[in-house]
Formats: structure tokens, C-alpha cells, sequence
């Protein structure tokens, strides 16, 4: 096949409605309850699905799975029985005799052990030991002269970060185990319709770490469809083989997607330095001199994360910060303030003001300056933003 052409910026930005709404966040109890953002708290899950005698009813059939992943990535002749395991929880490694320190001991997340055999697990985001003693977790499997394996249970797989011993571990991976328990459920029919409390569950735990996203419905298809054919590239749909397209297209559309997100990041650390710049050298003055009380001492830019995108006027004694907000940081303002506004122009430079500190900000407002403007360079003589400072802190709406 031909060499494919490299995607068109417009392509990206003609796709982005119809996959934002692809990707946005679906019903799932693993995200309501933000459960699964702490290694304890999947460790308490797999613990569970690992057990046994475990309330899911499955028997050992999720062990026997877990072992059949173990068993196929080590050498024949050190395979463990299939079946079989005790399962425990938070279990110290040997060599931490004496006060044990929490934050560096090697704690076994979960262990697997009969008379026999042994699977010690590591639970962490990454195939990486952070920092724990693979020997001593090695120590823990095959103490009493057990036959031991230590596994890596991880969310992502990265073999670089593999060291120190734990280069020897066997990794698994969330999707790995649960997509094998996924198969075996959906041959189950009797389980399902006997047990179906546990059903909805796995099938929530599934669709949270195996399936991604929801697909896309048909309108949001035929709006896709209408996008490939307005920027010309129709053409793909003819092409051959379809898997090799279809792979192309998607790293191509990650590449550009990757670059304009990083030039909009670029572009946004642009305008906080070009908004904090003109505080400094303009709006400082324009403000101090009408400001009725609390003139504003101090330009800062101290916040990073979601808040990054901001520009702090610091005013004297008691009187409330303003603050001058933008992209993200907006949106984020957008959702916590009391009076939301009713069609937020994200182009725009937004104000807002402190509140009292269980409120956070009590009201913002659009200033009719645009990000552009920013970036080309405001002049001395425009007051937009100084009046929207002096609107918002003479004239506090009641909250």
C-alpha cells in the first residue's frame, strides 16, 4: 500500500466533537466512588477475586485464571499447581524484624500460599517496584521451601522500569486478568443468572479497565464519516488492508492531537506570561488609581495543576483577591462558582473574586478581552480589564 498521507490539522479539529462525546464519562461505579486511584483499594478487589470462598461465587475459577497467566509467562519446570492458594493481604516480607517502618517496608500486597507453592504480588500503577526489595518478597514466597513466584500486577507495562531484581518478576496486567475472567464469565450462564448483583459489578470493573470508552452512537459515526469526507479523506475507506488503515489513521490522528495539545499548552503559558506581564507594567496602576479601598499590592502567578492558568491581584489588609482566569482554569471556576454564567466564552480572559474560605470564589464575570489580544500585546490605553477589576469589587453580588 501506498505511503498514507499525513493527517490534516483540520481533520483534528472537525473530529473533536464527535469523539469528545465518545469519550465522555459514562455511568461506572469505579468512577463515582473514584475507586481504583490507590493501589489499596484494587488490591482489596483482586484480593477478593482471588479468594476462593469469595462472596462473587465463582469458585476458584478467577485463581485458576490468574495462575494460568503466571504459569504461561515462567519455564515449564517451574510452573505452580493451579488451584489451591490461601489468600492474604498486607503481609511483611522477612528482614523488617524489629519497628517496622510503613512508608519503605516491603509489604506484600497480596499472597497467594498453599503447604506448596506461593505467588507474591506487588500492586502499583506501573511494572515498577518503587523502591521495595524484590529478594525480600522472593524470601517471603519461598520461605518453609515453597516453590515461589513474584508477579508485578500492574495497570500499564513498562519494562524499563524494571530493575533491581524486579526485572525477574512476572507481570500481569489489569486488562490481562480481567479480560481471561471476562471470557470465562460470559460462558457462564447459569452463574450469570444466579448471581446477578455480581454480575452488574464485574461487568462495571470490566468496562473500567478493560473495554476504554463507549463506542460511539450512530449519530456521532455519521458525523465522523461527514468530517472524513469534507477534508478529504474519504479516500482511506478504499484502502487495503483495513487493520493496517485503520492502525495508520489512528497514529496519525494521535500525532497531530498530541502536537496541538502541546502547542495549546505552549499557547496557554504564553498568554499567563503576557497577562502577568501587563498587570505588572499597566493594570496595577490603571486600578490603584480609582480603587475605592484595597488597592492591589502584588502580581502573582503561584498556582500549577488545574489552577495553573491564572493571574492573582493581591490587594492590601483584608480586602479579597482578584483574580484573572483563563482556558482551564476558567472551566474549572465555571463549575464551582454559585452563579454559573450562562454561555462562557473560553476565548475570553474571565475575572473573579475571592470569596470567604469555605466558598471559594463568589462570582465570575467575562472582560471582553480575548486570549489573542494576550498574545498580541494589550496597549497602555485599553481599560477593559482595569474596569472589570473595579465592576467586581464595588459592585460583590450577594451569594
Amino acid at each position: 500500500m501506498a505511503d498514507s498521507p499525513a493527517i490534516a490539522p483540520e481533520l483534528v479539529r472537525a473530529l473533536v466533537p464527535s469523539l469528545s462525546r465518545s469519550l465522555a464519562e459514562q455511568f461506572n461505579v469505579f468512577r463515582v466512588m473514584r475507586h481504583g486511584t490507590h493501589e489499596k483499594q484494587l488490591s482489596n478487589v483482586f484480593a477478593w477475586l482471588l479468594d476462593a470462598q469469595g462472596t462473587h461465587e465463582l469458585g476458584d475459577a478467577p485463581q485458576r485464571q490468574f495462575l494460568d497467566l503466571v504459569n504461561s509467562a515462567i519455564p515449564v519446570g517451574r510452573r505452580l499447581p493451579p488451584a489451591g492458594y490461601e489468600v492474604a493481604q498486607e503481609v511483611v516480607a522477612p528482614g523488617h524484624e524489629g519497628k517496622l517502618d510503613p512508608a519503605s517496608a516491603d509489604i506484600s500486597d497480596i499472597l497467594l500460599s498453599s503447604t506448596d507453592a506461593a505467588v507474591v504480588v506487588e500492586n502499583f500503577g506501573t511494572s515498577d517496584g518503587h523502591g521495595h526489595n524484590y529478594r525480600r518478597y522472593l524470601a517471603l514466597g519461598t520461605a518453609g521451601g515453597r516453590d515461589a513466584v513474584v508477579v508485578l500486577m500492574c495497570e500499564r507495562h513498562v519494562p524499563h522500569l524494571q530493575r533491581d531484581g524486579w526485572e525477574n518478576a512476572v507481570v500481569i496486567t489489569y486488562a490481562g486478568f480481567l479480560e481471561a475472567l471476562r471470557t470465562h464469565v460470559t460462558a457462564d450462564r447459569k452463574w450469570r443468572r444466579q448471581h446477578p448483583d455480581q454480575h452488574v459489578f464485574l461487568r462495571q470493573l470490566f468496562e473500567h479497565f478493560v473495554e476504554g470508552p463507549a463506542a460511539m452512537n450512530t449519530d456521532d459515526t455519521l458525523a465522523f464519516l461527514t468530517a472524513m469526507c469534507k477534508t478529504g479523506e474519504s479516500a482511506r475507506y478504499g484502502q487495503r488492508p483495513r487493520d493496517r488503515v485503520t492502525e495508520e489513521f489512528g497514529e496519525l490522528i494521535a500525532a497531530q492531537a498530541r502536537r496541538q495539545l502541546e502547542e495549546s499548552r505552549t499557547l496557554l503559558a504564553s498568554v499567563k506570561r503576557g497577562l502577568r506581564d501587563y498587570a505588572n507594567s499597566t493594570l496595577v496602576g490603571q486600578v490603584n488609581e480609582l480603587i475605592p479601598a484595597g488597592p492591589v499590592e502584588k502580581v502573582v502567578t503561584r498556582f500549577v495543576g488545574q489552577w495553573e492558568w491564572c493571574v492573582e491581584l493581591q490587594r492590601s489588609e483584608d480586602n479579597p483577591t482578584v483574580f484573572l482566569e483563563f482556558g482551564p482554569t476558567a472551566v474549572v471556576e465555571q463549575e464551582r462558582v454559585s452563579r454559573k454564567l450562562d454561555d462562557p466564552d473560553y476565548s475570553q480572559i474571565f475575572i473573579s473574586l475571592q470569596g470567604n474560605a469555605t466558598e471559594g470564589i463568589s462570582h465570575l464575570a467575562h472582560t471582553g478581552v480575548h486570549l489573542a489580544e494576550v498574545l498580541t500585546g494589550l496597549t497602555c490605553d485599553d481599560v477593559r480589564l482595569r474596569d472589570a477589576v473595579l465592576d467586581i469589587v464595588t459592585d460583590q453580588p450577594d451569594v
